[in-house]
């Protein structure tokens, strides 16, 4: 029986260790910055209820019985012990308080989706497969405002309105990403990071770029939406592989 199968009396388990596969392998892709950036998933049918990572913990070391529940519309969140970081309340609360299509999101510093939301345009063209799959589905906020403390996590929220922007690349900061469940959410960051490797990569030709029409990549984007079971194979896959090597990611 595999690590994963096994479940301890805690609520929402299957859900945890989703979530806590993502960190380590967030961490093994060399995605995570320190002990910042977080992930969140809602549990509850109107997404206000969520998982986050305590606060200030590794994402190498995270556990599924780790994880805080968290309630996005309680005032007294922040004066409990064992409150969450202040900027990922700010950020992940104020998202899950007012998109419920966000089930889960997942915010990093990686190095390429951060060179590409340094730059004066963060436009991501289609140039390939990968960067295609983001065409039309993501929105670049133009208005960083510090740290994501509760203001600041709001402003971020209203951009998230539509649900088929996907992504937020956080002008100056970083990259939010929101989906279903941590397999959509996490296979969708894997691919944007990469996605922007192969751009900012390109850029460093200083050769004339070979962008996709409207429509191929539309089309692109549309076909990768609908490719099946591709996020739960992946998924899949990175707790076997951490199964296999004793993790104690899912305990």
């Amino acid at each position: 029986m595999s690590v994963a199968n096994l479940r301890p009396n805690i609520d929402h388990w299957s859900e945890r260790v989703d979530l806590a596969a993502a960190f380590r392998w967030t961490e093994r892709l060399n995605m995570h910055e320190a002990v910042a950036n977080h992930f969140s998933l809602a549990v509850n049918e109107d997404g206000t209820q969520f998982l986050m990572n305590p606060n200030q913990m590794h994402f190498a070391r995270i556990r599924a019985s780790d994880l805080l529940l968290l309630d996005a519309n309680d005032p007294e969140v922040m004066t409990q012990p064992g409150a969450p970081d202040p900027t990922a309340w700010g950020l992940h609360g104020s998202i899950h308080r007012h998109c419920p299509h966000a089930r889960c999101v997942m915010h990093v510093h990686s190095i390429f989706a951060t060179v590409l939301a340094t730059l004066a345009d963060s436009t991501l063209p289609p140039i390939d497969q990968s960067t295609a799959i983001f065409y039309n589905r993501y929105v670049i906020d133009q208005e960083f405002g510090g740290l994501a403390f509760e203001s600041e996590g709001e402003r971020c929220a209203s951009l998230l309105s539509d649900p088929k922007n996907k992504v937020m690349i956080m002008g100056n900061h970083g990259v939010l990403v929101i989906g279903s469940d941590p397999a959509d959410t996490f296979n969708r960051l894997y691919y944007f990071e990469r996605a922007a490797e192969t751009y900012i990569r390109a850029l460093q030709t200083g050769q004339k770029l070979r962008v996709l029409s409207n429509e191929v990549a539309e089309k692109t984007a549309q076909e990768v939406e609908v490719y099946p079971d591709q996020a739960v194979s992946f998924m899949r896959d990175i707790k076997a592989l951490l199964d296999a090597e004793g993790s104690d990611y899912a305990t």
